[in-house]
């Protein structure tokens, strides 16, 4: 572990590798799992604001999902998340052609309709941030549905980091980043 401002870093994050393989996970992390994507906040009215137009890119059980449930909900815990259609998909969820799992709020964001992208935990995965008091814990989380993201990773040589290298700017901002290069730089200069 090591410290960027207020953030502690999982050294995974710089010696794991990865690069999304959807070909072979068909996009499992959408749709698998007991819990909705987290969301942050200050995305709230966010996704509220532009489900109007992400709605037309939506499959009807998950424009059903989200009528009945609202655009994010509120956990037990206080915590929000993405809706889930039936307890399994995630309401935003649509499939291509070939039964890959896809992001209605991503295809809305390349169609040029919204700027925002999806949830940013969405964009770092499989970053994962977890918000204290004083802190952030930035880590990297391990799913068996993503060996295969693993094995691409390592087979073109790319750590988590730089995977998710636009997510970790749009979460902490650039100077952030220039600082986790710089520190990855003088951990790999010890080795």
């Amino acid at each position: 572990m090591f410290q960027i401002k207020k953030t502690i870093v999982s050294e995974e994050i710089i010696n794991k590798d990865f690069v999304c393989n959807l070909s072979a996970c068909k996009g499992a992390c959408c749709v698998d799992g007991e819990a909705g994507a987290p969301v942050e906040p200050e995305e709230r009215e966010i996704m509220e604001e532009i489900y109007p137009k992400v709605k037309p890119f939506l499959r009807p059980e998950g424009i059903e999902a989200i009528e009945t449930q609202g655009t994010y909900i509120t956990t037990e815990n206080g915590e929000l998340e993405t809706p889930l259609i039936d307890g399994a998909d995630c309401a935003y969820v649509t499939f291509d052609d070939k039964g890959t799992a896809l992001c209605g709020i991503e295809k809305a964001h390349n169609e040029g309709l919204i700027d925002f992208k999806k949830p940013v935990s969405c964009h770092l995965y499989p970053v994962r941030v977890q918000e204290y008091s004083s802190f952030s814990a930035v880590n990297y989380h391990h799913w068996q549905i993503c060996d295969d993201a693993c094995s691409l990773g390592k087979e073109l040589q790319v750590p988590v980091y730089k995977f998710t290298k636009d997510a970790l700017i749009r979460k902490f901002g650039a100077d952030w980043y220039k600082e986790l290069e710089e520190t990855v730089q003088q951990i790999q200069k010890e080795k």
